[in-house]
């Protein structure tokens, strides 16, 4: 049992990983009030044009098991099976994430999936309360949190033992405890933006001459829900994918949607050529699409309106040397590690986040400075691992999907991981279908990854491949993995 004085719970952020981790706390017994800026997406509605669709994976999912929400989830999912690589001739492939339909990911618009954990957590008795922007906090033996309504304008003071940030990468806790001790904070800017479009279901954009690609089936049975059998799909691609359309340097991306629309998402460089830049307009961003996206843009009905009205969406990396601030404050998820979102971990890592504190603040709810000194050491490395594999990730589906030299690599590990289970396993499959700390993840990828270009070096097909020396090279050097 916890005790009563160590039972109230202050979270400033209420999206996704401060809905979730205030569904876990409160599941455990603590007494849980979340501040949120933004106004209750159950009412207001969620504002779309700039997010990009999340892919929940097993770390992730085992967390919402945790909160008891996994039923809730799942019916809002779309099962994804691998990437649809489009090539400029217009020809397309599915590349596997996994052996088969075992080993999946799932596609949630970023606005239901909160709005089912808001509920989750309100269930489980935690407290919201919307439109509270956190306008300053002072620290002395606990926090007093200053908030600014942006309803009515008025103000109030909240005072805590502790302050929880999971207000997300622009965090104004973070703020807070930087202006106290400086946190190390670097922020790196990639140099390229996104633009959200979206091509609708074909229920909402009849005059599509195309037939539905892919398997006929309804949302719910994408998701995993009852499969009713076959129903006219709203998809006008295939549904269990995530598509990518890599021209090199930059892509386009599309995740499927359980209502059947696709949420469409440009990468591309701020300045240069190709650039935002060099693209000021509609009119100059459909001619462009003509030549680099032309089997995309006719499904993309509102191309013109989404174009213009969606902002160019940032991209940036940040770096912290300290999470917390002793026992009076401590950051997780995006507020402590924001990442590009190229592996599509970003969720994931900040859900593992919210598990591994809930947990330790149950095991020892008395000395929260030790809680989130032990939080940091264990989550840090696996946070900064998983931030350097999702900058590679970016080149990889932009530009290496589409080169032969890759998917050679690609067809070579996952026959050795056929030859050599719990000893090779692709690196994606660790990250995503495993629970395996991600800097494991990364330093077993790395090593996998040295040997798959000596094995590959010169050739041109996996029949060149002298499968003796790779079968005497995974033994000799890739040690099992630990049960």
């Amino acid at each position: 049992m916890i005790a009563p004085e160590h039972r109230a719970v202050t979270l400033v952020g209420g999206g996704l990983v401060g809905a979730l981790l205030a569904t876990l706390l409160a599941r455990r017994g603590f007494e849980v009030q979340v501040f949120e800026r933004r106004s209750d997406p159950r009412r207001a509605g969620h504002v779309g044009g700039r997010s990009i669709n999340l892919a929940l994976a097993e770390r992730g999912l085992h967390a919402v098991r945790d909160a008891g929400a996994e039923d809730e989830v799942m019916r809002l999912a779309v099962m994804m099976r691998g990437r649809m690589v489009h090539h400029r001739d217009g020809h397309a492939e599915l590349l596997r994430y996994g052996r088969d339909d075992s080993e999946v990911i799932w596609s949630l618009s970023r606005g239901r999936l909160n709005i089912a954990l808001i509920d989750a957590a309100e269930r489980a008795g935690a407290r919201f309360r919307f439109d509270q922007r956190l306008a300053g906090a002072t620290f002395g033996e606990g926090a007093t949190l200053a908030f600014h309504d942006e309803r009515s304008g008025s103000e109030s003071s909240h005072t805590c033992a502790f302050a929880i940030g999971a207000d997300g990468a622009g965090s104004a806790l973070r703020e807070a405890m930087n202006a106290v001790a400086p946190l190390g904070e670097r922020i790196e800017p990639l140099g390229h933006g996104y633009k959200e479009l979206e091509i609708p279901a074909l229920r909402q954009h009849p005059s599509m001459e195309s037939p539905p690609v892919g398997i006929p089936a309804s949302p719910s049975a994408a998701a995993g829900g009852l499969d009713l059998g076959p129903q006219p799909s709203p998809f006008a691609i295939e549904p269990n994918a995530l598509h990518i359309w890599p021209r090199g340097s930059y892509m386009c991306i599309a995740l499927p949607n359980a209502e059947g629309n696709f949420t469409v998402t440009l990468f591309l460089a701020n300045a240069g050529h190709p650039s935002f830049a060099e693209i000021p307009d509609a009119t100059t961003a459909r001619r462009f699409f003509e030549r680099e996206f032309a089997d995309l843009l006719p499904l993309l009905a509102d191309f013109d309106e989404d174009f213009t009205h969606n902002p160019i969406g940032v991209l940036s990396t940040l770096y912290l040397d300290r999470w917390h601030l002793d026992g009076r404050a401590v950051l997780l998820g995006d507020a402590a590690h924001a990442m590009v979102p190229f592996h599509g971990q970003g969720m994931n890592c900040g859900f593992e986040d919210a598990l591994e504190l809930a947990e330790l603040l149950v095991a020892n709810p008395a000395d929260r400075a030790a809680v989130f000194a032990e939080f940091q050491r264990r989550r840090k490395p696996n946070a900064e691992a998983i931030i350097e594999m999702a900058l590679e990730n970016y080149v990889e589906m932009r530009d290496s999907v589409a080169d032969p030299g890759f998917l050679l690599r690609r067809e070579l590990g996952r026959l050795l991981a056929e030859r050599h289970p719990g000893r090779f396993v692709p690196r994606y499959s660790m990250v995503t279908f495993s629970r395996m700390p991600y800097r494991e993840a990364f330093a077993r990828g790395m090593l996998q990854d040295a040997l798959l270009h000596e094995l590959c070096d010169g050739l041109q097909h996996i029949g060149q491949v002298d499968l003796a020396r790779a079968d005497a090279l995974v033994r000799a050097r890739i040690a099992p993995i630990a049960a």
